[in-house]
């Protein structure tokens, strides 16, 4: 039974911890794709952030002729040639992915690569189902960033539709001519905007009454009118069965007029994600888990049992790849610094969907202060406003601040229309260092005309107290 100083379950931002400043340590490395380059490095590179906004970057260039009319620009899509599309996506990431497999399995004195389904059988003891055979490690610490998959919802029939979920849908060997998106969350509405933008004819379902309805209730609602105009969107359905016929995936709802049913030839399914802490049999391992069942840890990703670490959407509330870095920093200090440890910052999260049109947001939406009783004020600020904004003819993005009127100091940011994670950056900046509306809007130059003015204006027009 091989006995190491550090044990990492998952090659995702796990994979970034042991660095040169561990070149005395004996360490392994677990991961569960058994010769293969398709889950190493985890779920961002493989199935997630990149691949998805390679493909997000496609499908906007493929909806561009659309918009040119209004410029007084004729154009059109000739072709979309998805094959050509998927493999220009995929054989640059299944490189870098096969490539950081090879790396670790190459090892090096202190290094040592296991690959296969991992479990912990015992206090700081885990077995992995290698191609060999089972392989029993311990050490004195381990660090799990084993991350988190797909949910499939418990709808009668499905197990037996084909359907694809985010793991698998961007390798698809052929567009089909329909797709029914089940789920209206930024899974979904990503994969809505890529595939329709293609040329597929999309039906979103959703439970409730609005697309992205953790968003801000004036940004939830503006795209979900946007939704309604692009797509075949179908809300507050639940579905009650599903059937593959052929060719043809049919889905049998319950909706507020009764029964009805929708068919595609591809079934996509974005309800949500959930951790892997079941696959590795954390509770075995003595790690306790939340309601949620992710791994409960503390401000300095300490699990229930000493010396283990959790990191990543195994265990954190942000399932954001920037966050899951963040802790991977954390937990490698505390590693490496066990007398002089340090706490993860989750005061100032951001987050982005990369649909269209595109949306960013950090803090508190307006239906949060009212929750928990925060004062503030708040400015919507139209791109229309804007001489940019004239320039792009957007009659529908805006950006809306939330502000405490005392203080003038930022408490949320919500911004939906072009290049909106790119545009919430400085108001991310400005939470993080303190800098308040006040000397934000008045203590810097804004470029004239750019984009950037929509920030200016937003922060201008908070009705702060003198």
């Amino acid at each position: 039974m091989p006995h190491f100083d550090l044990v990492i379950i998952g090659s995702g931002s796990g994979n970034s911890i042991a660095d040169e400043r561990f070149a005395d340590w004996n360490v392994a490395f677990v991961e569960k794709g058994i010769g293969s380059a398709s889950s190493y490095g985890g779920t961002c590179l493989n199935v997630g952030c990149i691949p998805t906004k390679m493909l997000v970057h496609t499908a906007d260039v493929a909806a561009a002729p659309g918009a040119g009319s209004r410029l007084g620009v004729d154009l059109e899509l000739r072709d979309v040639r998805w094959r050509d599309v998927r493999d220009r996506i995929f054989g640059r990431i299944d490189a870098i992915s096969d490539g950081g497999r090879r790396y670790r399995a190459a090892g090096s004195d202190n290094v040592t690569l296991f690959e296969g389904e991992a479990r912990f059988t015992g206090i700081k003891q885990l077995t992995v189902e290698t191609a060999d055979g089972p392989e029993t490690l311990t050490a004195d610490r381990f660090v799990v960033a084993a991350g988190g998959r797909p949910t499939t919802p418990d709808i009668p029939g499905i197990d037996d539709t084909g359907f694809h979920t985010s793991d698998s849908v961007m390798r698809l060997d052929a567009l089909p001519p329909r797709m029914i998106i089940l789920g209206t969350g930024f899974v979904g509405a990503e994969f809505a905007h890529v595939f329709s933008a293609l040329g597929v004819e999309v039906t979103v379902i959703g439970r409730s009454g609005r697309l992205l309805r953790a968003e801000d209730v004036d940004v939830s609602e503006r795209f979900t009118e946007l939704a309604a105009e692009r797509w075949d969107v179908r809300l507050n359905r639940k579905a009650l069965a599903a059937e593959r016929d052929g060719d043809v995936v049919r889905l049998h709802l319950e909706g507020p007029d009764g029964a009805e049913t929708v068919e595609a030839e591809q079934l996509l399914v974005a309800v949500g994600r959930e951790p892997n802490s079941d696959l590795i049999d954390a509770e075995t391992g003595g790690l306790r888990l939340r309601a949620d069942r992710k791994i409960e840890v503390d401000s300095r990703q300490r699990t229930s049992v000493d010396g283990v670490w959790a990191l990543g959407d195994i265990s954190s509330d942000h399932e954001l790849k920037h966050v899951a870095n963040h802790e991977m920093r954390v937990v490698q200090h505390n590693l490496l610094h066990p007398d002089e440890q340090i706490e993860s910052d989750h005061a100032h999260v951001p987050h982005a969907v990369f649909s269209a049109p595109q949306i960013a947001a950090v803090g508190l939406t307006e239906q949060d202060a009212q929750a928990h009783g925060v004062e503030y004020v708040s400015k919507v600020q139209e791109y229309g406003a804007i001489a940019y904004g004239w320039a792009m003819e957007d009659t529908t993005g805006f950006a809306k601040l939330l502000a405490d009127p005392a203080s003038g100091r930022i408490l949320g940011a919500h911004i939906i229309g072009p290049q909106a994670p790119t545009l919430l950056q400085p108001l991310v900046q400005a939470m993080e260092f303190g800098l308040d509306a006040r000397r934000m809007a008045r203590g810097q130059y804004w470029i004239h005309p750019a984009m950037p003015e929509l920030l200016e204006n937003a922060l201008l027009g908070l009705p702060l107290a003198e």
